[in-house]
């Protein structure tokens, strides 16, 4: 297979995206389903402020997508791709720290 331009520089802006703990924590969080700011703040214990650039990033990217419910945001996953390269990077960080003998 081989990629466009067009494509590597997507597939770059991606990996950007996934390139901090905080923003593959919050992805992992949001595989288990929409959550508020405030609830992704109590599940990682990362300061709101904080959440919330990530969020941003995350959404401008569009991994995640936003929803208003009155004054609530709720966000969600808005690629399905998304959950198996977060699932396969760990997966795969988890054998790099356990290899087989």
């Amino acid at each position: 297979m081989r990629a466009e331009r067009a494509e590597l520089e997507a597939a770059a802006r991606l990996f950007r995206a996934l390139a901090t703990p905080a923003r593959l924590q919050l992805l992992s969080l949001l595989e288990e389903g929409p959550a508020t700011v405030s609830r992704l703040v109590e599940l990682s214990g990362l300061s709101q402020p904080l959440v919330s650039q990530h969020l941003r990033i995350l959404r401008e990217t569009g991994l995640v997508a936003l929803t208003r419910h009155g004054r609530e945001a709720v966000y969600a996953l808005d690629d399905t791709h998304v959950s198996h390269i977060v699932g396969d990077a760990l997966a795969h960080a988890g054998e790099a720290q356990h290899p087989r003998a």
